[in-house]
């Protein structure tokens, strides 16, 4: 036991005065644990924030002032100094300096997450702590950002004397600090991403109006069109157009509606809405008549002093064993715009679709283009399937697009391959970009005239949206005696594709042209319902070098007129003071024709044309609007919403739930949906514009 007196003794001893040399090797030592920490921390240099470095500093503590020191009191308090000032480096990262100033107060814990623009700093002076403490300091000083949430402390498990010499990679930011590092170098930048907020912590500012990303814009190109007016039929008795088996219109409008917009006027295109459903309209009864016609008259169900008067073709159904043999090229843009989700990976989905529809013995060739053409796949048997696979899986976007260098080895191609007798086609897949080459579209339509007169037909299919040149397509697919289709979702290739293969590919007629004569002793006004893009001058229909529309392997091609008979009392123009009208015979033999229709087409490998006559009398006649198929009521419908789209004057008082009403009634056998799914599109466009 100690005695009182030697504790007093103990007392009174002054405290020796430091040592130049332990206070040096005290400091030295501290400077070499800091240095060390710095060149072994795996977290990159700067303001991190919300790392928890209390650990780090305790174990540093510890490493530096072993217990035995503690014995005298003058040196604890001279080593403490220099870790004193090492720790507060810590404390000011952990708890960065919170600035008010003239900022709002939040007053809620509902605050938006702040806006921070990151700043990004230098690196601290290694050599002097002094330096180092500054730059921390105005870096976090700069800083304006709420706290981040707390984190766990994760275990100091390595000890500094067994660290490696060199220094390892930067880690990742911890969660909740994405953003805060700059990638390549690992060197932080100052930011925080936003964490639990108080009370204390400033208001987030807005962004700024200026530094808002606008809306892409939208570059479509469309045909603008007029729509067809009323037309006296004893001013103009005569209606001439080609037909039209595109279906690209219905899937734009779809398109906008389910993106909840109602479609631009130009894009709705009504008689590819008409023809975009298959109808089960009487077709011919051999193959020796490509086609068949069936001409009704019926009550207009938006207007009670007119009546309809519907025109159903039906194309001869090939059976697949009698299908001739196929030579396709696929010619693909994978030019750079091609690059989003539905474009060139919808594409190249589609087109595996198809060729899983080939026989074993039709011929694939695939070509693409972006800058220059070039050939992925020379002429190749379906039955090597997996070659054709392979080759359309490895396409990659890139580049502009070299249209006309393309669409030159595309037939080139098919002439290497050409088949006698057979279907040989390009089939040409884009977004309609064609920037590099020939940009015109006539030039591109004397291209591919030229290349028609070979035997080699050319189809289009515009995938994506945003930069879709729906008027080049169109033209196009016209002079390439093909069709043009605008694919959207899988779903719709698998239409396009799958189930209309055989109309897509197959021609059964070519150059089909449709001529209506009205007659001015039964009706006095007229006008046809779309087509307006198709319309032909009346000498063209009788002219044979004139091109025209296709008809395919069990296609329905359908035109509808609205007719004002004579004296209903719902005509439009004045009659003439000192018109007559023209009839034959005397006017008598035929007086009860509504209208004769005749139909010019030619097959498939003929350059002549043939003639179909149909007259239109009351034995032509239903009843009522109800008494007509479902078929034709729901074709009518379809009409009608096309036109309700355009806002056209004819269905201005005629309700979306009218033709809803209608549409339901006659949905009948749908075995695809695509009946059910045109009802939802109805009750859409009701919404978005208000049930007009």
């Amino acid at each position: 036991m100690v005695d009182d007196n030697e504790l007093n003794r103990l007392r009174d001893i002054a405290a020796p005065a430091p040592g130049a040399d332990a206070k040096a090797r005290a400091f030295a030592a501290a400077m070499r644990a800091y240095d060390m920490d710095e060149k072994t921390s795996t977290a990159a240099q700067g303001s991190a924030g919300g790392l928890r470095l209390r650990e780090r500093a305790q174990k540093l503590w510890s490493e530096i002032m072993p217990k035995k020191l503690f014995a005298t009191p003058a040196i604890a308090g001279l080593v403490a100094l220099p870790i004193a000032g090492y720790a507060a480096i810590y404390m000011l990262q952990e708890q960065p300096f919170r600035s008010g100033g003239d900022e709002k107060i939040a007053e809620t814990l509902a605050d938006k997450p702040a806006t921070v623009k990151p700043l990004t700093v230098a690196e601290p002076d290694k050599q002097k702590k002094a330096d180092a403490d500054s730059e921390s300091r105005d870096a976090t000083e700069a800083l304006v950002a709420p706290a981040s949430p707390p984190k766990a402390e994760a275990p100091a498990t390595t000890e500094y004397a067994t660290l490696p010499a060199q220094k390892p990679a930067p880690a990742p930011p911890p969660a909740g600090e994405a953003g805060l590092f700059d990638g390549a170098n690992g060197a932080a930048r100052v930011g925080r991403m936003p964490g639990a907020e108080s009370k204390l912590m400033v208001q987030p500012q807005a962004m700024p109006a200026d530094q808002m990303l606008p809306r892409e814009q939208n570059r479509d190109r469309v045909e603008d069109f007029k729509t067809n007016p009323v037309r006296a039929a004893l001013e103009d008795p005569i209606s001439t157009f080609s037909i039209d088996v595109d279906t690209a219109s219905y899937s734009f409008v779809r398109r906008s509606l389910k993106e909840g917009a109602l479609p631009q006027a130009d894009t709705v295109r009504v008689e590819e809405m008409i023809n975009y459903f298959p109808y089960d309209w009487k077709g011919p009864d051999s193959a020796s008549t490509p086609f068949n016609s069936t001409v009704s008259v019926m009550p207009t169900p938006w207007n009670g002093h007119t009546k309809l008067m519907h025109v159903a073709i039906k194309g001869f159904d090939v059976k697949p064993a009698e299908q001739p043999k196929a030579n396709l090229v696929f010619l693909i843009d994978v030019s750079g715009s091609m690059n989003e989700q539905d474009k060139l990976p919808l594409l190249q989905s589609a087109f595996r679709l198809l060729v899983s529809k080939l026989k074993p013995d039709d011929t694939v060739s695939i070509v693409t283009y972006a800058g220059d053409a070039g050939t992925v796949l020379e002429p190749t048997k379906v039955s090597e399937k997996d070659k054709i696979l392979n080759a359309i899986d490895t396409l990659t976007p890139g580049g502009s697009t070299a249209g006309e260098a393309g669409i030159k080895e595309a037939y080139r191609l098919a002439q290497k391959s050409f088949v006698k007798n057979g279907v040989n086609r390009v089939m040409l897949a884009t977004d309609g970009d064609f920037n590099v080459g020939q940009t015109d579209d006539d030039d591109l339509k004397r291209l591919i005239e030229q290349e028609r007169k070979t035997g080699v037909f050319l189809s289009v299919f515009g995938f994506g949206r945003g930069n879709l040149n729906d008027q080049m397509m169109q033209t196009i697919a016209q002079n390439g005696n093909g069709t043009a289709a605008y694919i959207d979702t899988l779903a719709e290739a698998e239409k396009v594709l799958v189930e209309d293969a055989s109309s897509t590919l197959f021609t059964i007629a070519k150059d089909v042209k449709i001529q209506v004569e009205f007659n001015p002793n039964k009706v006095s006004e007229y006008r046809l319902i779309g087509y307006e893009t198709r319309a032909l001058n009346r000498e063209d229909f009788n002219n044979d070098r004139v091109d025209a529309g296709e008809i395919g392997s069990g296609h329905s091609v359908t035109a509808i007129y609205e007719i004002t008979p004579k004296g209903s009392g719902g005509e439009k123009i004045d009659p003439l003071r000192y018109g007559q009208a023209s009839v034959n015979n005397g006017g008598v033999a035929n007086a009860d024709e509504y209208a004769f229709v005749k139909i010019r087409y030619k097959l498939p490998n003929e350059d002549v044309s043939k003639l179909i006559t149909t007259p239109v009398t009351s034995a032509n006649e239903v009843s009522s609007f109800d008494q007509a198929s479902t078929d034709q009521r729901f074709s009518i419908a379809v009409a009608a919403f096309g036109q309700k789209l355009r806002d056209e004057d004819a269905t201005a008082k005629f309700g979306y739930d009218r033709i809803m009403e209608i549409a339901t009634a006659a949905r009948g056998a749908d075995p695809f949906g695509y009946r059910s799914e045109f009802l939802s599109l109805v009750r859409l466009a009701s919404a978005l514009g208000g049930n007009r």
